[in-house]
């Protein structure tokens, strides 16, 4: 695949003339065809704790969050969850957690990926988004099933990094973790906040150099929605929605014409900056939908930004909404099936 050309990156990221915008998502949508097909794929979300020892300065369940009931489901709630969603025919789901490293932790999640693997008879793709461990563990969640990782890197640029991390959150080390990833054969995704604060146009170009360099198989990206409970709450004083949302779907459509065959999730906080956001992000190259399937009692304290779509609804009825808003955009869903990465099978001779 050409490497990028970051200038030309730089020029569509900038575009905001409308018939301009609309040849950008065209061309985008015109690519994942090509690439990847109409179908969507749907990875459901359980989320697993808010526990996390990160303390971000962008995060709602960062640790130094004192307004937030912390909480962990038990081994029970997380496996039925997940096989609620093989019996509806996701073909995936997602584990995801704020980040803990203990032993204790690392043995519950070995032990859900592997029950979850045997009730659905190996059938159930698993994806952990459970942030940065060694690689030891790394090697027992992939033998336990897990197949999928995301660990969203959230800028490419170390210094921008510092600004939104505390002094112990070592880039370099975040980094590493994806490379190890990949190593170990799991399909690896990443990805940043779009609009974020001290952020420009050249920092996301070089993100997507860095998606490049880095041949990663999955994107989960969406767009920076403040949080009142952290530091960076009031860092935008005129954070406008429309703008962050435009430039969201930009990134989506850039990445997709330049890296083509990339998995790209379609995010929930799309939706919560316009109620059609994620199918926009379809119509903009995506083609994976988390639908959240986390008890609706859990869900209220796993607040990552203000806003967050969906909070009182059930798994059912996120089902069937989401499936008249797929086919409203006359997109397909691929039940039953993992939807692994095209960019993966190429590169691994699948």
């Amino acid at each position: 695949m050409t490497k990028p050309d970051r200038a030309e990156i730089i020029r569509l990221l900038s575009i905001t003339d409308k018939d301009e915008l609309d040849k950008l998502f065209k061309q985008a949508y015109a690519t994942k065809l090509q690439h990847v097909g109409n179908k969507v794929y749907f990875r459901g979300i359980v989320e697993l704790s808010n526990i996390c020892k990160k303390d971000c300065y962008y995060c709602g369940i960062r640790s130094g969050n004192q307004n937030v009931d912390r909480f962990v489901l038990s081994k029970d709630e997380a496996v039925s969850s997940a096989l609620w969603a093989y019996e509806q025919q996701y073909g995936s789901v997602v584990i995801q957690s704020g980040e803990r490293d203990d032993e204790q932790f690392v043995d519950f999640i070995e032990d859900i990926v592997r029950t979850i693997r045997q009730k659905s008879n190996n059938e159930l793709g698993i994806t952990l988004s459970l942030g940065e461990q060694t690689e030891e563990t790394y090697k027992r969640w992939y033998a336990a099933g897990a197949h999928r990782y995301l660990l969203r890197i959230e800028t490419s640029n170390r210094d921008l990094y510092a600004k939104l991390h505390p002094a112990d959150h070592d880039w370099d080390y975040r980094v590493g973790c994806i490379r190890t990833l990949k190593r170990l054969g799991y399909q690896c995704g990443t990805g940043v906040m779009i609009g974020l604060p001290y952020q420009n146009l050249e920092h996301l170009a070089d993100d997507i150099m860095f998606f490049w360099e880095e041949d990663i198989d999955m994107l989960g990206m969406g767009p920076y929605i403040p949080h009142d409970d952290t530091p960076l709450a009031r860092a935008i004083p005129d954070y406008n929605e429309e703008e962050h949302l435009s430039l969201a779907l930009k990134m989506i459509a850039v990445c997709r014409v330049l890296l083509k065959d990339v998995n790209i999730a379609s995010t929930t906080a799309l939706q919560a900056l316009k109620d059609d956001g994620r199918e926009l992000g379809l119509l903009a190259g995506a083609n994976i939908i988390m639908p959240n399937i986390t008890e609706t009692k859990y869900r209220t304290n796993y607040q990552l930004y203000r806003g967050k779509p969906c909070l009182d609804e059930n798994a059912g009825m996120c089902r069937g909404c989401l499936e008249r808003r797929i086919s409203a955009i006359g997109e397909e869903i691929g039940y039953a099936q993992w939807g692994d990465s095209p960019h993966w099978k190429k590169t691994h001779g699948k």
